[in-house]
């Protein structure tokens, strides 16, 4: 039977499992849109109040759960729009199809009204994009941008569709089951058989993972491997949730803002097994110096990160799981007695320094304050093992990485890559949207400013996310930086605004409260947990709380920086 073009792609997204859609009407895409308004018993359609908080929603969505995430949006100024939310997808690696409306194929190249060439902005920051001009190609070529946005890495997809592709008619097939990722490829065994060898002759392993083992589902493998080898384990920012934060080899987030014990241990250790993880500077810092005193073993689903950023001893392209799984079943147990004690006088060294920094810090800023790790532990104990985290970007997420006790994989979403703020709030809807159930969002004044349109779409879904904004009246990350390396020059950075969050929160229809102290943050807590909706808690903080420790940048962990006298 012959059906239109809009009908074709509204058909062709449930049929892949998609199940809710994020996303924003115009003009381009109102064939789109009325189609999904006559299958609105099969497929939800969430509006959002910008674009970009709709590719947020769709980013949020698909990390909670691991499907694609589908994010629809008019030409020109709405296909923009996306381009922030499609790149942050792109840099954490997130399955999205991002279907833009265009104008018709007669009037493209013509400089028409609300065109752009939105398959030529996003090429950087997509795994592909597809223009589509006939509509006889329409339906396999959206199979194939789930395929891919799922396949290997994942990442987003971006599929441009004209105006007359929609309202053209054709033949529609539908297939009985939505595609499968393209075929894996997995470790060679002789690679991983040197790898063995390798750990073998390691007296100090140290693992370190990255957001690919959740995305590729081998939390528990690493564990075992971590088991068997007797090696401590640390984490980048995306890895964080993968293993629960009680794991006993688990030392926390290494890097810039990791924890102390974390990443002395890295720098001392013989052998480091890095899996699923692609050195960023924000990890590796000083790369010259980064890995002196070890080598490196590199497994990675993607061929393109080994050795792109740090070169690798080992590297080995392959499937995450299965390749850990097997490195696993080669290696012989081990035991390393000397190693666990230094690891031990590290875990202790590491909370001297810190009891040393808080001690600084309370007699310099006042011991009755409202720390972030207050506010971090009075949510957390709120809180259950399965409720999602979101955070936005600065120094909010750095205390959330450090303090918040995750035990399930999937449950800390945040702009890892390309650092984005104003993601959270999007992203917290999506992830409740997922989950059906509670999510925390974490934010600062600064990111929540960015896109708090959204507060309402999440009343208008009566999302229950309970909304932390550590609020010092700064750009406190950008500020710590000036305070430490500029000569306190704050530029723009002394926000001096005047939003009183507690009213907003309550003009766009959800509750709120504020809190200056631990009593009235416990209060607070207790009345949003117990709130079926957004609920907002303005957590006043000192502009001179710093996140620490810190490696300068562009420094190494010979400069790390434990407190600020």
């Amino acid at each position: 039977m012959k059906i239109s073009g809009a009908k074709i792609v509204a058909e062709t997204l449930i049929e892949q499992g998609c199940d809710t859609i994020f996303g924003y009407p115009g003009g381009q895409v109102i064939d789109l849109f009325d189609e999904l308004y006559l299958c609105q018993d099969r497929i939800r359609n969430i509006l959002t109040a910008h674009e970009q908080g709709a590719a947020h929603a769709a980013d949020g969505y698909a990390r909670a759960t691991g499907k694609v995430g589908v994010v629809i949006a008019t030409s020109g100024p709405g296909a923009t729009n996306l381009v922030t939310g499609i790149a942050t997808a792109f840099l954490d690696s997130v399955p999205m199809v991002a279907i833009t409306g265009n104008v018709p194929t007669s009037l493209i190249g013509r400089d028409s009204f609300q065109e752009v060439d939105i398959v030529g902005v996003t090429m950087p920051v997509t795994k592909h994009n597809f223009i589509v001009k006939d509509i006889r190609e329409l339906a396999d070529t959206l199979r194939t941008a789930f395929k891919i946005a799922k396949s290997g890495r994942p990442g987003p997809v971006l599929v441009d569709i004209p105006k007359d592709v929609q309202t053209a008619t054709w033949d529609f097939e539908p297939k009985p089951d939505p595609v499968r990722p393209y075929p894996v490829s997995f470790a060679s065994e002789g690679k991983l058989k040197k790898a063995s060898d390798l750990i073998a002759h390691a007296e100090r392993p140290y693992i370190y993972f990255g957001g690919g083992i959740i995305s590729g589902k081998a939390s528990e493998e690493v564990r075992k491997l971590a088991e068997k080898i007797d090696a401590p384990m640390g984490c980048s920012l995306m890895g964080l949730s993968a293993v629960p934060s009680d794991d006993p080899r688990f030392l926390g987030m290494q890097g810039m803002h990791g924890h102390y014990a974390s990443s002395v241990a890295e720098d001392e250790a013989d052998l480091v097994i890095a899996l699923g993880a692609r050195f960023s500077d924000r990890a590796t810092g000083n790369k010259s110096r980064y890995a002196q005193n070890f080598k490196i073993i590199h497994i990675d689903i993607d061929s393109a990160e080994l050795s792109k950023n740090i070169s690798a001893d080992l590297p080995i392209q392959g499937d995450i799981k299965d390749a850990v799984f097997r490195l696993t079943a080669m290696v012989q147990k081990k035991e390393h007695p000397e190693w666990s004690a230094r690891i031990a006088e590290l875990r202790q060294e590491e909370k001297k320094r810190l009891a040393s920094a808080l001690a600084l810090a309370d007699k310099k800023l006042s011991a009755d304050r409202l720390t972030p790790y207050d506010i971090v532990d009075a949510i957390s104990a709120h809180s259950e093992p399965e409720d999602i985290v979101v955070t936005d970007v600065g120094q909010h997420q750095m205390w959330v990485a450090q303090r918040y006790p995750f035990m399930k994989p999937r449950t800390l979403l945040t702009s890892g890559g390309l650092g984005t703020m104003g993601y959270g709030l999007g992203a917290a809807i999506g992830a409740s949207t997922a989950s059906g159930g509670r999510t925390i969002l974490f934010t600062g004044d600064g990111s929540f400013g960015m896109n708090l349109n959204e507060l309402a779409t999440a009343v208008s879904q009566n999302s229950p996310i309970v909304i932390v904004i550590m609020n010092n009246g700064v750009l406190g990350m950008v500020r710590q930086w000036q305070t430490l390396f500029f000569d306190k020059h704050y530029s723009n950075t002394t926000l001096e605004r005047k939003t009183d969050f507690v009213k907003l929160a309550e003009a766009f229809g959800a509750k709120g409260a504020r809190a200056v102290n631990k009593d009235e943050l416990k209060k607070a807590a207790a009345e949003a947990f117990a709130y079926n909706g957004p609920f907002v808690i303005d957590c006043a903080v000192n502009s001179d709380e710093f996140v620490l420790p810190m490696l300068p940048p562009g420094g190494s962990i010979d400069d790390i920086i434990t407190e600020i006298k």
